[in-house]
């Protein structure tokens, strides 16, 4: 497939995706034009239709990379975390990483304006977090069923609590850019599932 039609290459298409989805992580879907797009890489507006006939189809193209990369990160936590608090571990350090760049969540953003996205973009959103709490939900299965993690509530609900608190906390963190006050909040998420451990009692 040529680099148009995928929008994947390291070419025009590839440098338009990395500057808009940079915008669209630090103003949001509706904080930046294709103007803005335009103007700092240096190109016409012509050129950028040409890739993208629309600010919506860019939108979907930069919802496709991002899911598309996440997707590869959880595959490899799955392949790799050697129990679920592990992987659960691994997931938010994705986030961290994220915060850490002065950036937000991609999706997070676009679900803040998620009712005055078109429609395609909605439904890009949705399937997106609707991927990462079923990820989510199989985790905390295994880690219940092998003893690695505590269950207070139901897997479904703890998952979206996990992603509530963590899309969230990036929220607040960003108002002063404290990275190290969204690591102690999600760590407690983290803490509040480890299970309790009991000491033997003493010998007497």
């Amino acid at each position: 497939m040529s680099e148009r039609a995928t929008g994947n290459g390291t070419g025009t298409t590839g440098r338009i995706l990395d500057v808009a989805e940079r915008m669209l992580q630090e103003r949001g879907y509706n904080g930046f034009s294709y103007g803005d797009v335009a103007a700092e890489l240096g190109i016409t507006r012509a050129a950028l239709h040409y890739h993208f006939p629309g600010k919506a189809e860019l939108g979907q193209s930069l919802i496709e990379r991002y899911a598309t990369r996440f997707a590869a990160a959880l595959a490899e936590l799955d392949a790799t975390a050697p129990d679920a608090a592990a992987k659960l571990r691994g997931y938010v350090a994705l986030y961290t990483d994220v915060l850490s760049a002065d950036r937000m969540c991609l999706c997070g953003m676009l679900a803040a304006e998620h009712r005055t996205l078109p429609t395609p973009l909605q439904n890009a959103v949705t399937a997106f977090f609707a991927s990462n709490t079923t990820w989510l939900r199989a985790v905390l299965e295994e880690g219940c069923a092998d003893g690695t993690l505590r269950c207070p509530g139901t897997p479904e609900n703890t998952a979206s609590m996990l992603l509530g608190g963590l899309e969230g906390g990036m929220l607040i963190a960003r108002l002063d850019g404290d990275v190290a006050r969204f690591t102690a909040s999600v760590n407690q998420l983290l803490t509040a599932l480890q299970p309790v451990r009991t000491e033997a009692p003493a010998p007497r």
